[in-house]
């Protein structure tokens, strides 16, 4: 049986059979957990007893399910709950006492959000922890047209709604050898409140400056569109209306089988959403936290080459200090898993992007430091 390649390389715990399995694979995806026996290398998951409830960001949720799943499998002792409730509801449940640790798809806002979750953690700072790469998908439906591309402002306008046919000049500029047609767009949008539309809006506050009025909010300003509640909802609405175009998450636009657009990015090329492409927009986002506190700064004009722009990085909010002692072993050891180099490896396949390694080792020692 030769493991060499895939064991060793992996670092992680495989029977022989998914061994033969994984022949020809991303070698980095980890094999079901639970697998025994000492000579096989040891997985990254530290196990842990106990229970944990946890809520927030919808867009990191099949991140979750995946995860736990994974260690639940390998940690017998351990229950983790966590429910897709959004954001906000997240950091509420979180500051409350009712959520072990919250995903939010934006760090927490300076004045009461922070100052409610500092006295939760007993005085010490709550710390924001980026977690998954979320890349937000131009999704399209428009027949005989499958390399779609677009740049901020002809973006902006869609959205806004004053661009209302498929066949405007400004599109048409941005896409000079597709034949597209005259059929009205239907730019569809959240009607719930929103990280995916906080981040979406801010990308269009930066990238299309002058064009985009609204500023960044995570409730949908502009008027006109049609209002889906959740990403499900939006993907859904985009999938079953010709000429339909929303943002989602990249996962739901994968699920649904989707269209997405090539953005025109600072370095001025159209680059398709791929995790590679979206990694490089992440890494080159500045750290504006504090000590182990990782809050990012996202420049959604980056002129690196190759990035795609438009990205929403989910956080763990979680006590720096003041987790119960009851909590405090499974807290760290199930999200020390999500940000080893084997949790990380999954989320491509999901639809979401790893962490950059410079951001990943970062995240990984601050969750060493919880006490």
């Amino acid at each position: 049986m030769n493991f060499k390649r895939h064991g060793i390389m992996a670092g992680i715990a495989l029977t022989a059979t998914l061994a033969l399995t994984a022949c020809g694979s991303d070698n980095e995806t980890p094999s079901t957990p639970g697998s025994t026996g000492g000579s096989t290398p040891a997985s990254a998951i530290t196990c842990a007893k106990g229970s944990l409830t946890a809520q927030g960001s919808s867009a990191q949720k099949n991140a979750m399910d995946e995860w736990i799943k994974a260690y639940q499998q390998k940690c017998t002792d351990a229950k983790i709950d966590y429910q897709g409730t959004g954001s906000g509801a997240g950091i509420t449940a979180f500051s409350g006492g009712t959520a072990d640790f919250a995903g939010s798809d934006s760090s927490l806002k300076d004045g009461d959000e922070t100052t409610k979750a500092t006295a939760r953690c007993g005085g010490n700072p709550a710390l924001n922890l980026p977690m998954v790469t979320g890349p937000i998908a131009i999704a399209y439906n428009l027949d005989g047209v499958k390399d779609l591309q677009l740049k901020p402002e002809t973006l902006a306008k869609i959205f806004a709604g004053s661009i209302t046919k498929w066949d405007d000049a400004a599109i048409k500029g941005d896409n000079p050898s597709a034949t597209l047609p005259s059929s009205p767009i239907l730019a569809v949008h959240r009607s719930d409140s929103s990280g995916t539309t906080e981040n979406f809006t801010g990308y269009l506050d930066k990238a299309a400056t002058g064009t985009w009025t609204f500023g960044k909010d995570k409730v949908w300003k502009a008027t006109g569109g049609q209002a889906e509640k959740g990403s499900d909802g939006v993907a859904g609405a985009v999938k079953k209306t010709a000429g339909a175009i929303g943002y989602v998450e990249w996962s739901f636009a994968k699920s649904n089988s989707l269209g997405t657009a090539k953005i025109y990015n600072g370095a001025g090329e159209y680059t398709a959403l791929t995790g590679a492409a979206a990694g490089k927009t992440v890494a080159g986002a500045k750290i504006t936290g504090t000590g182990d506190d990782l809050k990012l700064s996202i420049d959604y004009a980056t002129k690196e080459a190759g990035a795609y722009p438009i990205v929403l990085v989910t956080y763990e909010i979680v006590c720096s200090k003041g987790t119960p002692a009851d909590k405090l072993e499974l807290v760290k050891g199930f999200l020390g898993y999500t940000a080893s180099t084997e949790g990380q490896a999954v989320l491509d396949k999901l639809g979401y992007a790893p962490l950059p390694e410079s951001v990943q080792t970062k995240v990984a020692a601050s969750i060493k430091n919880l006490a």
